[in-house]
């Protein structure tokens, strides 16, 4: 939670300016109950208009210049608060955006929404009350006693009486909250989730006639959450009822002992009546007080929430080999550090072996700690140019073998070379520059047809994605759009077909022109022509991309120049489709299952 304070350091400013005119006021509210003792003592007592006059307008000064000094406060508390939480959004969303596909499959998408949204505006809700309350309401309670004192010693020792009693109250129901809020938003994450999925699979609930069902899971859901609210809502409910028992204890105490002094002589009716605001004073402050507890109670436990996010490392480690770093120390430090990645990269290539070669050595991988294993001791070559195919069946390791290339995820044994170099020598960045991929999920973002495929080269001309999209297969229908590149594209593609949004996802892969092009099942909502065309296209295109096919349909597969066969995360068989046909049991079984057997 600390390590979060360092987005309030751009606020200093504010930071101090809010607090500091918040005990200003609270200075101010102090003066008023002996202003108000001196009017009963001196001006009423003394039938003196004048003075009741003259003790009024100071009162309305005060009242004036304290709501001046609380507005310009809150101004600056608000603008701390807003700043800080913006500041700490972007920074989460960078961080998450720098998260390994790993640690984005262990987090959740609900949990990490819910961390975007409702916990960092509970935090900012806190910040705003924090700077707004944290000094002047112990300001207010503690000046009340000593100003009691200089009234009366021996009736202000109620006070230091009542006010350990308070804050006995007030911490103790911190204690117990603060657990019981952090489950609350654990709780919230589920709900957020199950409420994600149904709107994301809608039409599957529908199509099944699930909708009830999916009613009866939320509303178990809202349920527990609602009981865990209500029973975190309870304990902090205890807050102002206890304080109020204890406060107005210590006003009939306080009255009690006010009056026979004052029979006795020993303090005036103005006196005690400045003891008794003393005591409202820190009434109404311990409620306030209470209130800020319970927000900065809900505050903590989401600050927690989201510094746990920040504590996951960013991206993969990095395990820079030796000879490469130090070639990259010398160029910077001889001041030739300024070409590009990419250019780094090439020279690094050639020495290493040809653009677009793949290697797998030995190679194995768990998603988990623990878990099973995905995929066992694969070992296969894909030299430049070639086109290598991946079939299997459902579960069988398919994409999790294509994802080991742009380095999605960690090999757990053996290793995984993109020209010759470990693909952990990779910066990041230098190695999926490399690589263009299209996920078996095609998926659009909302803006227009250009905007999209610019994702894959941010300078490429309108000759060049024309290109892209006809090597995609994706060019016809596009032309038939009025607005041709510029036509409009709702989030996630909704206002296009399967089969469109898989050829602008291919489209906006091949724009970037890479040197290793991976089509994980992307062609799965294509008819069997439009495949084909596509498959000749990819083969006939310039340049020497090694192209990697993911795909159930053996025909997508059969000009490969190497086929591998997945079963259970290992390699059932290896070669052209005429050799697996002949010797690979499985091939032989999803070849026949599509084709007759002549």
């Amino acid at each position: 939670m600390k390590e979060l304070l360092l987005y309030l350091k751009d606020y200093k400013k504010e930071t101090v300016l809010g607090p500091s005119f918040k005990l200003l006021e609270a200075s101010f509210e102090l003066i008023v109950p002996l202003v108000v003792a001196s009017m009963i003592d001196v001006g009423i007592a003394n039938d003196d208009k004048g003075y009741v006059i003259k003790m009024c307008l100071i009162m309305a000064a005060l009242g004036v210049t304290g709501l001046v000094s609380s507005v310009t406060a809150q101004f600056f508390a608000a603008k701390a608060a807003v700043g800080f939480a913006t500041r700490l959004r972007h920074a989460l969303f960078e961080h998450i955006q720098s998260l390994s596909f790993s640690n984005m499959d262990h987090q959740g998408t609900a949990s990490l929404i819910t961390r975007m949204t409702s916990d960092i505006n509970q935090l900012q809700s806190g910040v705003n009350m924090v700077l707004r309350l944290f000094l002047r309401s112990p300001f207010i309670v503690f000046g009340a006693m000593i100003m009691a004192f200089t009234v009366d010693v021996e009736a202000a020792f109620i006070f230091v009486v009542v006010i350990p009693l308070l804050a006995l109250v007030v911490f103790g129901i911190l204690l117990i909250s603060i657990p019981l809020f952090g489950k609350v938003q654990g709780q919230l994450d589920q709900v957020l989730g199950t409420t994600r999925e149904n709107l994301t699979g809608i039409r599957v609930i529908r199509a099944f006639g699930k909708e009830q069902d999916e009613i009866e899971k939320f509303d178990r859901q809202t349920d527990v959450l609602k009981q865990m609210q209500v029973m975190s809502a309870k304990i902090s409910s205890l807050m102002n009822p206890v304080t109020y028992i204890i406060i107005n204890g210590g006003l009939i105490w306080l009255i009690y002992t006010g009056a026979l002094r004052v029979e006795n002589g020993i303090l005036t009716q103005g006196q005690v009546v400045a003891l008794v605001n003393y005591m409202s004073q820190i009434l109404v402050e311990l409620v306030k007080l209470a209130n800020l507890i319970i927000t900065v109670t809900k505050a903590a436990a989401c600050g927690n929430r989201v510094a746990a996010v920040f504590q996951i490392p960013a991206g993969m480690n990095q395990s820079v080999n030796q000879e490469t770093g130090r070639e990259r120390e010398v160029d910077q430090g001889a001041g030739r550090g300024k070409k590009t990645s990419q250019d780094t990269g090439r020279k690094e290539a050639a020495a290493f072996g040809q653009t677009g070669e793949v290697c797998f050595d030995h190679v194995s991988m768990r998603y988990h700690e623990g878990g099973e294993e995905a995929l066992t001791d694969i070992s296969f070559q894909a030299g430049k140019g070639e086109t290598i195919g991946i079939i299997g069946g459902t579960g069988s390791g398919k994409t999790s073998l294509v994802h080991l290339i742009p380095r999605f995820y960690d090999v757990e044994q053996g290793t995984v070379k993109v020209d010759g170099r470990d693909v952990r020598d990779y910066e990041l960045p230098e190695l999926r520059n490399k690589i263009g991929i299209v996920m078996q999920k095609a998926v659009l973002f909302k803006g227009t047809i250009r905007d999209n495929l610019l994702w894959g080269n941010e300078k490429a001309s309108d000759e060049e994605l024309w290109q892209a999209l006809a090597l995609a297969q994706a060019k016809e229908f596009v032309e038939q759009k009025d607005e041709k590149l510029d036509a409009f594209v709702e989030q996630e593609g909704r206002n296009l077909s399967g089969g469109q949004k898989q050829r602008l996802a291919i489209a906006r892969a091949l724009v970037k022109k890479p040197e290793i092009l991976i089509l994980d099942d992307s062609a799965s909502a294509l008819d069997y022509a439009t495949d084909a065309k596509l498959r000749k296209a990819l083969k006939d295109m310039e340049g020497d991309t090694t192209v990697f096919i993911v795909s159930q349909r053996a025909s997508s597969l059969m000009h490969a120049d190497k086929i591998i066969v997945l079963d259970d995360g290992a390699a059932a068989g290896m070669g052209t489709h005429r050799q697996l046909l002949e010797s690979c049991e499985i091939y032989q079984e999803i070849y026949y299952s599509q084709y007759q057997k002549s």
